[in-house]
């Protein structure tokens, strides 16, 4: 008796760990962001995605956003923050029925500068940062316990510029990222070739404040863009939009170290670029970019797992115009593709092993989709 009690002790935590596994979402909400203005989108559209199949299905639209062209959803899943990409810059915030896919309005606020184009939370949701491209600013902005949005309480504004006359005449933040642990803020500065640092304290009047030193440069003219950390939390990619590369960091508590500089581009490639998004695999052994103009495509590289240095791959189309944001479903089975210019999302399976991309030719129809985010459907 004895032993079949010491047995039952053993095998219960087992038995408890594969219940745990077991419960992961096999569908998530996809939450789209798009630009109104091409008169083919109306607002914020909510899909079902379904993990097995790589299938989606419609579920709502929040019509009458303007331009919502980059989102956020918060960690407790219950509401959803988009910037209002236009040249007063606005942010709006709604709550989230993620059962259903319905976006109720709560409320929005002047972001503070123009042409916002990146917005993220933090896990308490206690405060947005919010990158105004045209302001060339950041801005935090408190949030309630409703879900709604204070008045911007910082913003910080960088003076200067870069060797590219027409698209560096002035700052231009483009990305606002916290660390893993969130004790930083780093945003990106695409005007003055500039990943700025800051140390975050929430409840403070100045909840964010630049560390010594406040930055790192990057080439000139290289226009940083996007920003991923490594799953381990020791390394940052930087892709840069105008230079068509990603840039790669040891990562210490706020403090960056240039470790590599690899370019996005085939051998004698001529055309129009504009890099655009950079993500990792959700096993950390993979790294994604896609390029826009003349290229088209995403270029798979492989990481180090000692030391976060990058291997090229592969280099593919993604079979549209315009990929500006993709995303990687939280089983890191299938890459997502946003086409801004063909008006659909391409989605694409992931190969564990290698990380190569097949297109499923599942696609959505919606007009400039700019912005993808996975919420856990309840």
């Amino acid at each position: 008796m004895k032993k079949l009690l010491f047995l039952a002790v053993v095998l219960l935590p087992g038995l408890s760990f594969a219940q745990k596994k077991d419960m992961a979402p096999k569908t998530y909400d996809l939450v789209i962001g798009s630009y109104t203005n091409s008169g083919k989108a109306k607002g914020i559209g909510v899909y079902r995605f379904y993990t097995e199949s790589g299938r989606t299905a419609y579920l709502n639209e929040a019509q009458g956003v303007s331009n919502p062209s980059y989102l956020c959803v918060s960690k407790n899943n219950k509401f959803v923050y988009a910037v209002n990409e236009n040249d007063n810059g606005e942010v709006s915030s709604f709550s989230f029925d993620a059962k259903s896919g319905t976006l109720t309005f709560i409320n929005k606020q002047s972001t503070l500068g123009g042409a916002p184009c990146y917005i993220s939370v933090d896990k308490n949701n206690k405060n947005l940062f919010i990158a105004n491209y045209a302001g060339g600013n950041i801005a935090v902005m408190p949030l309630n316990a409703d879900g709604s949005i204070g008045q911007a309480v910082q913003t910080i504004k960088d003076d200067g510029h870069g060797p590219d006359k027409e698209r560096q005449e002035k700052a231009h933040v483009h990305t606002a990222v916290l660390s893993p642990d969130e004790k930083f803020v780093l945003y990106t500065d695409l005007g003055n070739d500039k990943i700025n640092i800051t140390k975050y304290k929430a409840g403070k009047d100045n909840p964010i404040t630049p560390v010594k030193p406040p930055f790192v440069k990057v080439s000139p003219g290289a226009g940083p863009r996007h920003l991923a950390f490594s799953a381990d939390r020791k390394h940052l990619y930087l892709i840069t939009e105008m230079g068509s590369s990603v840039v790669a960091y040891d990562y210490n508590n706020g403090t960056l170290k240039q470790i590599q500089d690899i370019t996005l581009l085939a051998d004698g490639f001529k055309g129009a670029t504009g890099a655009a998004d950079i993500h990792v695999s959700p096993d950390g052994r993979f790294l994604y970019a896609t390029n826009r103009g003349d290229a088209n495509d995403i270029s798979l590289f492989a990481i180090n797992q000692e030391t976060g240095m990058l291997t090229f791959i592969e280099r593919r189309s993604t079979n549209g115009k315009g990929p500006r944001n993709f995303a990687i479903d939280p089983t890191g089975s299938f890459l997502l593709v946003a086409h801004q210019y063909t008006d659909n999302v391409v989605i694409f399976r992931i190969d564990k092993n290698t990380g190569k991309l097949t297109d499923t030719y599942n696609r959505i129809e919606v007009g400039s989709p700019v912005c993808l985010q996975f919420a856990p459907a309840l």
